[in-house]
């Protein structure tokens, strides 16, 4: 099946992922005393869910077909509904999708509810030393914490809401969070991106060099860009940006795709992280952020992606929900589970990849 025909598969059989239960989640929250039907509320409005919207979102914007804006928008009415959960870094997820769909007239139904939770992120949200966002989720506080998934989860949805509210001081603060992760998170030889940092013990804990959360950073910068325009920043995130995909190119695998540690080719490859730092280089080069790309190692990255797809469009390779990893171990031994972000991300590498070819760029 060609890149078209997969895509469709995904998009046709992505609704199910945005009601389907967290077994993990649900154990999690179990263990510490939550009710039914928080647990509900919680699982389905996270960043499992919220990264998918975003996949689904620009498939929306691809097709201009309205049959993928209407179930966004039925996702959100019945979480609406059902009463939204408490807000954290994750569950910001989600957000960053109904800001965008603002655009689309929708702001009378859900305009306020936007203003509220970028309100909260901006003015209430724990910080670490140095005012960073805590990584705070349904699960854990992680006090004191900085991890690259805030960049995507959080951060863009912030720098969206300045841009449409207006709010300048959003922005600036999406900007600030990003230099101060990038401070504590960007390893200064190879550009690549550590997990996370804690101020409690001054460590990038395992120092792993995880796929998936380099992934989150090759989309932010160029996504961020596309959100927010000029910056007096734009050096600093290019030069961040251009020297982490230098790194990502020569780390990649034979088949274009990239191991669940990057610099371990020992662990398997995973498909979330390939095609989250897949579309990140193409965006980054559809852009004109990067004037070069090895399109015979992107090709084989996207064929690599096809195979990862089955009959029914599920995307098989994909890493399950990944905490803080104390050792590289913990890394090594995550399972492997369809999962809306994975789904999403694929669609998001085939989608960019498509708008390359159709604009003669690539």
């Amino acid at each position: 099946m060609n890149i078209e025909t997969k895509l469709d598969l995904i998009a046709k059989n992505f609704k199910q992922f945005l009601y389907a239960s967290n077994p993990h989640v649900v154990k999690s929250l179990k263990s510490k005393g939550f009710l039914e039907d928080d647990i509900r509320r919680i699982e389905l409005f996270d960043w499992f869910q919220g990264v998918g919207l975003y996949g689904y979102y620009k498939m929306y914007k691809h097709t201009k077909d309205q049959k993928y804006l209407q179930i966004i928008m039925e996702y959100f009415d019945d979480r609406i509904k059902d009463g939204l959960p408490s807000k954290n870094i994750n569950s910001m997820a989600p957000m960053l999708t109904m800001v965008s769909i603002l655009d689309e007239d929708n702001y009378a139904k859900y305009g306020e509810i936007c203003k509220e939770w970028a309100s909260w992120l901006y003015n209430e949200h724990p910080r670490t030393l140095q005012g960073g966002l805590s990584h705070l989720t349904c699960e854990a506080e992680n006090r004191q914490e900085l991890w690259d998934d805030t960049l995507f989860m959080s951060v863009l949805f912030l720098a969206k809401a300045g841009v449409v509210f207006d709010k300048q001081a959003y922005i600036d603060e999406a900007l600030y969070q990003y230099s101060l992760h990038e401070y504590y998170l960007s390893d200064r030889v190879s550009g690549l991106w550590y997990h996370g940092w804690t101020f409690e013990g001054c460590h990038n804990f395992s120092k792993a060099f995880w796929a998936r959360g380099n992934a989150w950073i090759t989309i932010f910068v160029p996504e961020l860009l596309d959100i927010i325009g000029e910056t007096n920043l734009k050096r600093q995130l290019l030069r961040t940006y251009k020297t982490q995909i230098k790194s990502l190119i020569s780390l990649s695998s034979e088949n274009g795709l990239y191991h669940t540690l990057l610099n371990d080719n020992q662990t398997y490859i995973e498909a979330s992280g390939s095609a989250g730092i897949i579309y990140g280089l193409l965006k980054g080069y559809n852009d004109g952020l990067i004037d070069c790309l090895d399109h015979s190692l992107l090709e084989k990255g996207i064929s690599s992606l096809l195979a990862c797809v089955d009959e029914k469009g599920l995307v098989h390779g994909v890493s399950a929900g990944t905490a803080m990893g104390h050792d590289l171990d913990y890394y090594r031994k995550i399972p492997l589970e369809a999962k809306p972000y994975g789904q999403a991300l694929t669609m998001l590498a085939f989608i960019e990849y498509m708008r390359g070819k159709d604009e003669k760029i690539l």
